[in-house]
């Protein structure tokens, strides 16, 4: 089962991600909530629409815009709607 793990701890753990453009991308019941503290950084894709950011804190550590997410993304990525994907020294393994 696809995990997303950084700073020692799961961040994230589902079955049921999406792979799209070598991401995985996890449904929004099985982030660990805790650990996403949203910022101010948007990016946008030209199919995918605006992506929102947040900083992972875990064991008092900061990972600025580690995770992103389309809230209202465009028609041919609806499939990731509320979905997140990682980075920034996110290991995601499965």
């Amino acid at each position: 089962m696809p995990k997303a793990v950084w700073n020692g701890s799961v961040i994230a753990e589902s079955a049921d991600t999406v792979m799209v453009e070598g991401n995985h991308y996890f449904p929004p019941s099985s982030i660990t909530e805790e650990f996403f503290v949203p910022t101010q950084t948007n990016t946008v894709c030209h199919w995918k629409g605006t992506a929102s950011y947040f900083t992972l804190e875990v064991g008092g550590e900061k990972n600025k815009d580690a995770a992103w997410s389309y809230s209202e993304p465009k028609e041919a990525a609806e499939n990731i709607r509320g979905y997140y994907a990682f980075w920034k020294g996110v290991t995601v393994s499965e």
